[in-house]
């Protein structure tokens, strides 16, 4: 069934799209609700596309406290690796950037599930497993940038992490937050108030170098 679009221009969708920048250093004090909050995560993750309907994203939302706890669990499970491979004063550095994460108010985790992807691999097995695993890290990226605009059109601050790249994390996130094994983390949306400016728009290739246009 074909199913009528509502007129939105391009425009709109491109000006969303510049609005977005990385935010450093935003607040537990926030005026969007926990509900408009998961509204949005719902909203994209039932509407956004996947090769061959894979589906094979998954989010955790972490709020308030289970944000604090989210970023407890994150500390605690870097500290014995850094500590041991790169000393007191690279996880002081360390520590300092994840308590300023967990100043914020809430962080959104994206997981790819594997299990979806040996599904769809078993329909097609002629074909090697990673050429699945790069679709869905496709699709898992279009979630990234998706939820990231959708905050901060809110009026919210965020960043994307990738802090479960220390040996541990990954568990304890999953261990803390009872996470099947068969998901694994791809990145972190760490969000919250405004505490200051936003970032101006970083310096980009000129267009003659990285666009080549046949007509």
């Amino acid at each position: 069934m074909t199913v009528p679009h509502s007129p939105v221009k391009s425009s709109t969708y491109l000006e969303a799209v510049k609005h977005r920048r990385t935010v450093y250093g935003v607040t537990d004090n926030v005026s969007v609700s926990d509900d408009r909050i998961i509204e949005i995560v719902n909203e994209v993750i039932q509407t956004l596309p996947s090769s061959w309907n894979m589906q094979s994203t998954r989010i955790l939302v972490t709020l308030g406290k289970e944000h604090k706890r989210f970023w407890d669990a994150v500390i605690a499970a870097a500290k014995p690796f850094v500590l041991e491979k790169q000393g007191e004063e690279d996880w002081k550095r360390n520590e300092d950037r994840f308590k300023s994460f967990q100043a914020a108010y809430g962080t959104i985790s994206i997981f790819e599930d594997h299990t979806a992807i040996e599904k769809l691999h078993e329909r097609f097995s002629k074909f090697p497993i990673t050429v699945f695993e790069g679709f869905a890290e496709h699709s898992n990226a279009m979630h990234q940038i998706t939820l990231w605009t959708a905050l901060e059109l809110e009026g919210l601050g965020a960043s994307l992490q990738h802090s479960h790249f220390v040996p541990g994390v990954e568990d304890g996130i999953r261990s803390a937050f009872s996470i099947p094994s068969t998901w694994s983390v791809k990145a972190e949306i760490v969000f919250g108030g405004l505490s200051g400016e936003i970032p101006t728009v970083p310096e980009k290739e000129p267009v003659s170098t990285t666009v080549k246009v046949y007509r």
